[in-house]
């Protein structure tokens, strides 16, 4: 914990007066820290420190509230601390607002400039003009290898299919691309920042998708995030996608959720 700190505290030109475990964080390590010149900031490992903390630019250049980002390397992020009461429930409107707003602005194809990695499970980004094979072969096939024959074979059946699913070219949105409930601050009913990105330019519905996942938007947030025509259909492909990494990452006891999916979709 303390490396973490002395490590992001040298980048800044300062040193540590405090530091002290921060809750939250399952793929990372997060601590508090003081510095001897009265700053305060969250300090976080990753798989990839730079890349996120220009995730976290993005965002906040698309005018969506995201913490600041104080230094960066290959091995430590600082971040700004943000509010957050947990009150995910009263700001539900404003997430759409503000999800709205992310998904407003575009790249001209799908991806990233940078590959990611949730923990040892790397996420690839190469550019593409097809949105279906970037999703098959970037995100549910990568996702599901390792996680046992019979899964392999459904998502595999899937993916073969996803050109009849999914639009061959809808908006390459810029998402956030981890959007569960857990990465979305709030303060006193407004959404204070989201966290935590592995962005890339994809359909904003996945970011929507996802949301879904441990978490149930309220009708406030489809009446601020606007029409979203076909989402029923689409949306148990766009959320196996996490339920997949969830079940490589941590377990069999996401087997159930990701056969769930699986079986609305039709397979």
């Amino acid at each position: 914990m303390s490396d973490l700190a002395d490590r992001a505290a040298r980048l800044l030109g300062s040193e540590v007066a405090e530091t002290r475990h921060f809750a939250g964080g399952s793929l990372s390590s997060i601590v508090f820290m003081r510095l001897s010149d009265g700053r305060e900031m969250l300090v976080k490992s990753g798989p990839s420190p730079e890349t996120e903390a220009r995730m976290l630019g993005a965002i906040r250049d698309a005018g969506v509230s995201a913490p600041k980002v104080y230094a960066a390397d290959d091995s430590v992020l600082a971040i700004e601390r943000l509010p957050d009461d947990g009150g995910l429930s009263a700001a539900w409107g404003d997430l759409g607002s503000e999800l709205r707003r992310l998904h407003e602005t575009t790249g001209e194809f799908y991806g990233w400039e940078d590959d990611y990695a949730f923990a040892r499970l790397p996420i690839r980004n190469a550019f593409s003009d097809d949105w279906p094979a970037f999703f098959a072969e970037h995100r549910l096939l990568a996702a599901a290898r390792g996680t046992g024959a019979a899964v392999e074979r459904r998502v595999a059946a899937l993916a073969a299919r996803l050109g009849d699913i999914l639009p061959q070219r809808p908006k390459p949105s810029l998402v956030h691309g981890d959007l569960w409930s857990g990465n979305v601050l709030t303060f006193s009913g407004r959404v204070s920042g989201l966290i935590d990105p592995a962005c890339y330019f994809g359909d904003g519905e996945v970011d929507v998708a996802m949301l879904g996942l441990f978490a149930r938007p309220s009708g406030e947030f489809y009446e601020a995030y606007g029409p979203l025509p076909g989402h029923r259909e689409r949306r148990p492909v766009y959320a196996l996608w996490p339920a997949l990494v969830h079940l490589a990452l941590f377990g069999s006891g996401y087997r159930s959720m990701v056969e769930g999916y699986l079986a609305e979709a039709g397979f």
